[in-house]
């Protein structure tokens, strides 16, 4: 069947949408049955398969240990909050001074990757709690951020995923999450708006107060 332009166009405008419907990355049962090192050796190939498809001369010594390279990454850095394994170990203390007022950490730097592109998202998080008797250190709040955003995301999910794992290891719905990001499939590629970026947010328990939403807005800002 013959697709006319304007049929086209509309596919590809709902293909950019970047809409996820499932609120966890979706993984398969058996993705961690292959070792990392297995699985370095077959992105490997494939990626080697791509270029070769692209038209690149891999016996150029520039290109020739690329394929090498990008599956170590993917396996070892970018995507590697895939694996469960990877998922920073938390330790919480006792609130011994009774501080019942917001914790934030705010600009906390991550980079993602699209998962319907497979291109860099680059943002700012801000993360903040009320404790309900526990206190997390405070370099553990940029591990989870990190953690969630190091396989191909959504931002939406993204945000979700950071907020509802704050909730379960403090025990508190008091948990507040903003992310400011620039999506290079925005930027880089199809409408090339260099200039936008995307916030989400997610609110729960006492952030959903107009006055402490408002407090941790302002932090923000400022």
């Amino acid at each position: 069947m013959k697709i006319t332009k304007s049929v086209q166009s509309l596919i590809e405008e709902i293909n950019d949408d970047h809409f996820s419907s499932n609120p966890e990355t979706p993984i398969r049962i058996d993705a961690f049955d292959l070792e990392d090192d297995i699985k370095i050796e077959l992105i490997s190939k494939k990626f080697k398969d791509i270029m070769e498809i692209l038209g690149l001369d891999l016996t150029d010594d520039s290109l020739k240990d690329t394929p090498a390279r990008v599956a170590k990454m993917y396996v070892k850095e970018i995507f590697s909050g895939l694996n469960p394994a990877n998922k920073p170990a938390i330790t919480l203390f006792d609130n011994k001074y009774k501080y019942d007022e917001m914790v934030l950490e705010k600009n906390i730097t991550f980079y993602s990757n699209c998962e319907h592109h497979f291109v860099p998202i680059i943002g700012k998080a801000h993360v903040a709690y009320i404790s309900s008797g526990k206190v997390i250190g405070l370099s553990k709040l940029n591990r989870i951020v990190e953690y969630y955003a190091k396989r191909p995301q959504v931002q939406e999910r993204l945000t979700m995923q950071i907020a509802n794992e704050l909730k379960n290891i403090l025990q508190t719905e008091d948990v507040a999450v903003v992310l400011d990001a620039k999506h290079l499939c925005v930027s880089m590629r199809g409408v090339k708006d260099e200039a936008s970026s995307t916030v989400t947010a997610a609110y729960s328990g006492r952030f959903n107060e107009e006055g402490i939403k408002n407090e941790f807005l302002s932090y923000i800002k400022n």
